[in-house]
Parts: structure tokens; C-alpha cells; sequence
């Protein structure tokens, strides 16, 4: 599974992919805004930083606006994916953008039918949110179980992103329901490092070669 970083945070993409675990990013209008640069701007310096899928989403919510809008996103630079909201103008915009060879993410899925019609009008990832559904009361991990089995039948070759990914549990289950990206924030992405049992072996090695060798 493909690991992506949901932010816009130049220093949480950086300190992300010195790691060398980060194989693209996701952002949004909010994460954007709370960065206080313009779109364009962010995402370029994005690119520059990550060498992988980097989604910028549109505010446009009518057909012609979103290709507009799609279009000049798309010219940034070759590694944007396009993200588009699944209402029916997006779905539109999705099938037109796809016509001319710009990649789209079309975000906030909730249900199944949903991403059968994304699929359907090409979509190069669908973006189904766990962690909402969560909210719900709900089992949003049941929603990617259902993508991957419905386009495993017809063999679409839309990816399945999972995202609102808050815990690691939540990264793990993707990846064994066969989600094909997950997208995290920083914080669950550095939290799957920890272990309780890792830092008190290293701690144990340490101090037994400590108490042969010394340390400087």
C-alpha cells in the first residue's frame, strides 16, 4: 500500500519524506487555507519536495468552472492529480478531465454506489473517508472492503485511497482490505514508529553492550 500525507505543511512533508516512506501527498481547500498561501504556490513548493502523486482540489462546484479550474491545477506540474468533490458536476468533470489525459481524485465517498460511478467515469483514485464514517457511529472500513471487491469484479482500474486515516489500526486494516493508498496525517504516519516493547529493547541492547564495551 502506497503511503500518502494528508497536509499541506511544508515541514511535516519534508521531515515525512526524509524518512523515505512517502510516496506522494493529498491536500484540500482546507489544508490549503491554513497554510495561507495561494494553491498554486503550495503545491508547486509540494512538488518540489515529494516526487509522487500530489492531489490539489478544486472550489469550483459546477461543471464548466471545475474543468476550468481542473485544467490550470493539471499545469503546475506533471505529478498534480486533480481532486474533485463526487456531486454530479464533479463526476462530469471527472469523465471530461480523464478524456483529456488530467489524472482525478475525486473525493469525499461514503458509500459503495458512490465509487461504482466514479470508477465508472474513470477516475484514477477514489477517496472513500474512514474516519467519518467512524463519526457516524458506523464502520467506515466496511466502505473499502466493498470498493475493492466491486472493482476486483468489473476490474477497474480506479485506486482506492483510503482516507480520514486517524490511528494506526486504521492504516493497518486498509492495507489488509487491500487498499490500494492511504492517506494520513502527520501525526498517525510518525505514530506507526511506536511500540512500547521497540524502545525498551533498543534500551536493553544499549545497556548490555554498554556494560562490555563502555560508550565514549
Amino acid at each position: 500500500m502506497k503511503i500518502f500525507l494528508d497536509t499541506a505543511n511544508l515541514e511535516e512533508i519534508k521531515k515525512g519524506a526524509s524518512w523515505g516512506i512517502v510516496d506522494g501527498v493529498t491536500t484540500n481547500p482546507s489544508l490549503i487555507a491554513k497554510e495561507g498561501k495561494p494553491i498554486e504556490e503550495q503545491v508547486r513548493a509540494i512538488c518540489d519536495i515529494v516526487d509522487g502523486d500530489i492531489s490539489a482540489e478544486v472550489v469550483a462546484t459546477e461543471f464548466s468552472a471545475m474543468l476550468e479550474e481542473g485544467r490550470k491545477l493539471a499545469k503546475i506540474h506533471k505529478n498534480i492529480i486533480v481532486k474533485l468533490p463526487l456531486i454530479r458536476d464533479g463526476v462530469q468533470a471527472c469523465k471530461a478531465l480523464e478524456s483529456e489525459g488530467i489524472r482525478t481524485n475525486v473525493t469525499l465517498c461514503f458509500q459503495a454506489g458512490q465509487g461504482l460511478l466514479v470508477a465508472k467515469a474513470g477516475a484514477y483514485i477514489i477517496s472513500p473517508f474512514v474516519g467519518r464514517i467512524d463519526d457516524m457511529g458506523a464502520d467506515g472500513m466496511i466502505l473499502i472492503h466493498d470498493l475493492v471487491k466491486i472493482y476486483k469484479n468489473y476490474g477497474f482500474k480506479t485506486q482506492i485511497l483510503a482516507a480520514s486515516l486517524r490511528t494506526p489500526n486504521h492504516v493497518i486494516e486498509a492495507a489488509k482490505a487491500g487498499a490500494h493508498i492511504g492517506t494520513l496525517p502527520f501525526k498517525t504516519l510518525d505514530s506507526l514508529f511506536n511500540h512500547p516493547l521497540t524502545d525498551k529493547g533498543l534500551d536493553a541492547f544499549l545497556k548490555d553492550y554498554a556494560k562490555v564495551f563502555g560508550t565514549k
